[in-house]
């Protein structure tokens, strides 16, 4: 590992070492602010937490536009079942692991906390020669992309927008998918757990996960799919359904799924039958995409204040979670390999009264977009529940012809020695949100290698932290 990438991972730990799921990004915003000033730079916010660090330009660049460079403060914070992290205090334990870095049992936030070492460690280097630099640094990126919306016209200058939240070193993003979440509740009809009765935990684990927008198109299982379909199973036993918890994020592919189930005590033997046979199928029809994909029933304490769901509640349920699509739905008819939209059954959260279940949808085409979310509402209806769609997010129409696009390929090609790869993504980017509204803004994104992002498999490819860097030090060069 080469100097310079050792001070930006140095960076990165520290940014690891403050807690900053989406929605509680106030800690690393006021450290974000304490380095500014550490470091004599002038730095502005907002009431949602945004930042923007100004960095002066080097000798003889007086004269350039501004650049912005921008990546989110926030991470999706998923843990491995056995994890004992807490999220709302620990420190991210990294783990070095040859050419990789990960964290231990948890997202390792790379996603986008990389993008904050590389811009500050800009900011810190002042033999680097660039223009003006707005480095800005916004929140809630992984949930509502609330920051980049609530932006006002005068927080950036910049003329030009270097977006650090793409995923794979020597591909340049010019265009991403639009996106909608939609919130269905349903409401629950409850009755006692006969004392006859036993209680289990049906639980659905194993599964790979992944980014709902990159991974989408390697056809992973789905955790709550796979619960749902094996309490179908169940139901002909008179089992009765009390709860349904799966998934963490409305963005990542659930791999966890369980439901808590009161059953008659002579057919525990007989549910463990149909269970693994399930299972047995399910491995088969995903063969190679899902070889820990687990479905297993464990015993659990029984509590007379217990209360279970009707069975006509637990049948409609049981339809709808079946019935909502999950996955592609169309590819594009321009680019063959990009996904054009798709859904993901993202949560599954039950309460005493009601039953929350969260689904998002991406599109390039917004009219598709629409069409797909209007099927999932009409679905919901269906089953009585009612609907709560999001204002959701604009797609990022590419510009081929767009000279910063051309000036990033002479770039790479000088430091690199060949050219980048050119690509429009299924996953969603503030460059969207913030194209529109800063009209004329000319933009694009790139970054290290990160794999599993939005999973506990996250990792950084730390060769690639080098080339980038190497990339994104060319490029400012050249703006003078």
């Amino acid at each position: 590992m080469d100097q310079r990438t050792q001070s930006i991972l140095s960076i990165f730990e520290q940014i690891s070492s403050i807690p900053r799921c989406s929605k509680h990004e106030e800690r690393i915003a006021n450290w974000l602010k304490e380095w500014a000033l550490s470091h004599g730079l002038s730095f502005k916010f907002d009431s949602f937490n945004n930042v923007v660090i100004t960095v002066p330009p080097s000798p003889g660049y007086e004269r350039s536009s501004a650049v912005v460079i921008q990546g989110h403060m926030d991470m999706v914070c998923e843990k491995t079942e056995s994890s004992t992290h807490d999220f709302s205090k620990d420190p991210i334990k990294l783990v070095y692991d040859g050419d990789w870095l990960r964290a231990d049992g948890t997202t390792l936030g790379a996603d986008n906390g990389i993008a904050l070492a590389m811009a500050l460690e800009l900011a810190q280097d002042r033999t680097i020669a660039h223009p003006l630099l707005e480095l800005l640094f916004t929140v809630d990126e992984e949930t509502s992309m609330q920051g980049v919306n609530a932006l006002t016209p005068d927080f950036i200058s910049g003329e030009v927008l270097l977006n650090l939240d793409s995923e794979e070193d020597g591909v340049f993003i010019v265009g991403c998918a639009g996106g909608i979440t939609t919130r269905i509740e349903m409401s629950t009809d409850r009755i006692p757990v006969p004392g006859s009765y036993s209680i289990c935990r049906l639980i659905a684990e194993g599964m790979a996960g992944g980014h709902s927008g990159v991974d989408i198109h390697e056809k992973r299982a789905n955790a709550n799919k796979v619960l749902a379909a094996a309490i179908e199973k169940l139901l002909d036993l008179n089992i009765l359904l009390i709860s349904v918890e799966g998934g963490k994020a409305h963005n990542a592919i659930p791999r966890y799924s369980q439901a808590l189930l009161a059953y008659p005590r002579d057919c525990l033997e007989e549910m463990g039958s149909i269970i693994a046979q399930l299972q047995s199928e399910l491995r088969l029809e995903y063969a190679d995409r899902e070889p820990g994909l687990t479905l297993r029933i464990e015993k659990a304490k029984f509590d007379d204040k217990l209360q279970a769901l009707s069975p006509g509640t637990a049948a409609k349920l049981v339809v709808l979670l079946l019935s909502l699509p999950h996955g592609v739905a169309s590819m594009s008819s321009d680019l063959p390999e990009l996904v054009e939209t798709s859904s993901n059954l993202a949560t599954v959260k039950t309460s005493m009264d009601s039953i929350i279940i969260v689904t998002s949808q991406r599109s390039s085409d917004m009219e598709k977009l629409a069409l797909l979310t209007e099927k999932i509402n009409k679905l919901a209806r269906s089953a009585g529940a009612t609907v709560l769609n999001s204002e959701g997010y604009p797609s990022w129409k590419p510009d081929m012809r767009s000279p910063l696009l051309q000036q990033c390929k002479e770039a790479y090609s000088s430091v690199c020695c060949e050219d980048p790869r050119i690509e429009v993504i299924h996953a969603g980017l503030e460059c969207a949100v913030i194209g529109s509204k800063f009209v004329g803004l000319d933009m694009i994104s790139f970054g290290p290698t990160i794999k599993n992002p939005h999973s506990p498999d996250e990792r950084l490819y730390i060769p690639s932290v080098s080339r980038t860097w190497e990339f994104l030090v060319a490029l400012l060069a050249s703006f003078r």
